[in-house]
């Protein structure tokens, strides 16, 4: 009753007021009054009871009443057998509010009583004063209402509100509380800021976010935002994404963390004495995780590798690697097995810049078997001849159509006269990036009015490469060049009908056709660099043995973890 009381709001408690203090003051008076003269009053006085109240009490004690007048006289009373038998702490509440079964009763000797009838239908005696009844009855009303006021206080009415008042401040939320005691441990507790995570939500941004919850002024947003080298990490939020903080016992914001990858991040701190914020940058050290994956083709070699775990930037580079060997068109079958190593970072659960060290492929018509060298990052067998071809048929990446084919009997488009095409014209946006096909030392770079802005290149095996109508040359007469390395980006300039980039390739000063011309073979590793390839190779290979398992589900192993350095954070 009394936590149905301190529940409810404050306007309603003091309306109730009276009426609860008027039921506890008359309940005690009456209850009292009761016990006090049932042992010595000499006139019996009958309280009037309502039929339900009584029936509750005359069953429960129904299978012992006395069945002649001699067992009445020495029998007890009921109300007497039932206090001996049953605790009064397992009688129901009505059986308790009962007083029907007390011979002798009296409430007060100056309140004058009045006549009622029993629900027996006996002859009428002095009742019990109206004034204690009407009390009885409020405070049976109370105590039914407050169930229903629980029941009903999630309402439609209700939906929307708020507080009367900060109910954590007052100690209300428990009755039985001291707010005294409670304060004086309080005052002894230290507090210890601790680091709390918050996940962005839709709608969110940081300067809605840093007043609701980090409890920051505009000014002190401002003052962030100006701090941190890029404001990106805090303008450009993702949902999902999560940053912690710490705040001081006052709700004021200590800290802040905020990463903009799961590398690299940015601590906010605020100084104690000037209440300035001032920013560290953050870089987390990861460990060097060797994982293994096996998996068996079926279908889609692409597929068939992702299957395993392996992620869309793993399989694209195994599909690389193994390429330049493997043709998966021709030589692919159902059922051949596959191993890949893969080496990357852990950070926080998450796999970062993986990059594979060993593969083999197993199949029906063509088994291969490459390691990556760490003295250069390219493959090659473990015998040490290299995957890569001394000279890459095409200077970019990716696939272009051929606007105009090596021709020595073409029809110039303008003119219509037979003219020679010495090149191979590859349609292409101006701004593509344009790769050196192998190692070589830079001639020329020159405007030409005709042929554009063009590089001249002369490589290690003697070949001259040519490359027109540029937009812009990355590299300087002289420089040394190694192959893949980007020295140009294809445009427009010159004699042309439309962006594209012409490519040239000399063998003994004469133009060839580029797409035609055999290339030399390719790289092979000798002497030292052999020697210290097969000593690298000896552990990869290794592992990629342990795999010895004849069933072909995928499976994916941790081999090796390597603590590269703590995160401090």
């Amino acid at each position: 009753m009394l936590r149905i009381f301190h529940s409810l709001p404050r306007t309603h408690k003091v309306l109730l007021l009276p009426v609860a203090t008027m039921v506890t003051v008359l309940g005690t008076q009456k209850i009292i009054g009761v016990f006090d003269h049932a042992d010595t009053a000499q006139t019996p006085i009958s309280v009037a009871s309502t039929a339900t109240l009584s029936q509750s009490i005359i069953a429960s004690a129904g299978d012992h009443a006395p069945t002649d007048d001699h067992d009445k006289a020495s029998e007890p009373s009921t109300f007497q057998r039932l206090s001996d038998d049953i605790p009064l702490a397992q009688l129901k509440p009505l059986e308790v509010m009962d007083v029907d079964l007390i011979p002798q009763a009296q409430a007060s000797e100056d309140i004058p009583a009045a006549s009622a009838t029993t629900a027996t239908g006996s002859a009428s005696a002095p009742a019990a004063p109206l004034l204690a009844a009407t009390a009885l009855k409020s405070a049976l009303a109370l105590g039914a209402s407050g169930h229903d006021f629980a029941a009903n206080s999630d309402s439609d009415d209700d939906i929307g509100g708020t507080s009367y008042e900060d109910w954590t401040s007052d100690g209300m939320l428990d009755p039985n509380a001291d707010p005294e005691l409670g304060s004086e441990i309080a005052s002894h507790e230290q507090y210890v800021p601790e680091w709390q995570s918050y996940t962005i939500q839709p709608g969110d941004s940081f300067a809605l976010t840093a007043e609701r919850t980090l409890g920051l002024e505009y000014s002190d947003v401002t003052q962030i935002l100006g701090a941190v080298p890029d404001k990106k990490v805090l303008t450009r939020w993702r949902v999902g994404r999560t940053f912690d903080y710490k705040l001081d016992e006052n709700g004021q914001l200590l800290a802040l963390r905020v990463m903009k990858n799961p590398r690299d991040g940015y601590l906010i701190e605020r100084d104690s004495e000037t209440a300035e914020f001032a920013y560290s940058p953050i870089e987390k050290a990861g460990e060097a995780t060797q994982r293994m994956f096996s998996g068996t083709v079926s279908g889609s070699f692409a597929l068939s590798a992702q299957s395993t775990g392996l992620s869309s930037a793993e399989v694209s580079e195994l599909t690389h690697v193994l390429s330049k060997k493997l043709d998966f068109r021709r030589d692919a079958r159902a059922g051949d097995h596959f191993q890949v190593l893969v080496e990357s970072d852990m950070i926080d659960g998450q796999s970062l810049d993986s990059k594979i060290l060993a593969a083999k492929y197993e199949g029906q018509r063509m088994d291969l078997t490459v390691v990556r060298n760490s003295a250069d990052d390219h493959f090659y067998t473990p015998d040490g001849n290299g995957l890569d071809p001394a000279f890459d048929r095409y200077p970019f990446q990716g696939h272009y159509r051929i606007s105009s084919p090596f021709n020595l009997r073409r029809h110039h488009p303008v003119t219509g006269r037979i003219s020679p095409h010495k090149g191979t014209d590859f349609a292409m946006r101006s701004g593509t990036p344009i790769d050196a096909p192998a190692d070589g030392r830079v001639e020329k770079v020159v405007n030409h009015p005709l042929a554009g802005k063009y590089i001249v290149i002369r490589h290690d095996n003697g070949y001259v490469t040519r490359y027109l109508h540029l937009s812009k040359a990355l590299v300087k007469p002289g420089e040394r060049v190694k192959m893949g390395q980007e020295i140009a980006l294809s445009g427009n300039t010159g004699r042309t009908t439309g962006p594209h980039l012409h490519y040239e390739i000399l063998v003994n000063n004469r133009q060839v056709d580029a797409m035609r011309v055999k290339l030399p073979d390719s790289q092979k590793l000798t002497g030292k660099a052999l020697a210290a390839f097969k000593r690298q190779s000896e552990n990869l290979l290794a592992k990629l043995d342990q795999d010895s398992s004849d069933e072909p589900a995928i499976a994916q192993v941790d081999l090796q973890k390597t603590q590269r350095g703590d995160d401090n954070i």
